[in-house]
């Protein structure tokens, strides 16, 4: 992996921005190549949707409580994520590497993984699951040069990924924390931007 790209790093919003679909969004890197870029916004759930909820609509769980759902209360009760704009009826679950599918996890970096599959949620609901999670539906993608384009023009800061932001803060506190994880306070970003 060239240094060039940035999987398993943040992307964070710049206030000029100029998108509302990213607007003080914090963005996880997977998949960065010369072909493009796809990444996850794990800062915006959505409203009133969980994932118990979700899995309730997908028919992985039944209509109500049953032995056979192994399924932690918190993880039941967990947001789903507005993951971006490409595809949003497509589920992208970002989790912790104690869960791979061999033929179906991006392994991101070696703390963090994405799966696309189904089968993932069937195992969360049987209690074989990752210890952490975190379901998006979408994702944010970027067409070859793209992303590099819009880095040139300041939209955005990187820094580095970090599970404990992703998996233990809540969302409303993620763009702060990837902020003052590269030294920024918030409070004195501007949304004039300039080259140095």
């Amino acid at each position: 992996m060239s240094s060039d790209y940035l999987d398993g790093q943040f992307l964070i919003a710049m206030p000029g921005m100029g998108d509302p679909r990213f607007e003080r969004a914090v963005i996880y890197m997977c998949a960065h190549t010369g072909e493009g870029a796809m990444g996850l916004v794990i800062n915006r759930p959505m409203q009133d949707m969980l994932l118990g909820d979700l899995l309730h609509r997908l028919g992985l769980l039944p209509p109500e409580e049953t032995n056979a759902i192994h399924m932690p209360r918190p993880l039941y009760n967990q947001p789903v994520f507005y993951g971006g704009p490409v595809e949003p009826g497509r589920g992208f679950v970002l989790h912790t590497t104690d869960y791979l599918l061999s033929d179906g996890t991006l392994r991101v970096d070696s703390f963090i993984g994405l799966t696309a599959s189904l089968d993932i949620l069937h195992d969360v609901v049987q209690g074989r699951g990752p210890q952490k999670l975190m379901l998006a539906l979408g994702y944010a993608g970027w067409a070859p040069g793209q992303l590099e384009s819009e880095l040139m023009e300041n939209a955005w800061l990187t820094a580095p990924g970090d599970e404990d932001i992703i998996f233990h803060l809540p969302p409303e506190e993620r763009y702060a924390a990837a902020l003052k994880s590269i030294g920024i306070d918030p409070a004195n970003l501007s949304a004039a931007s300039g080259h140095a």
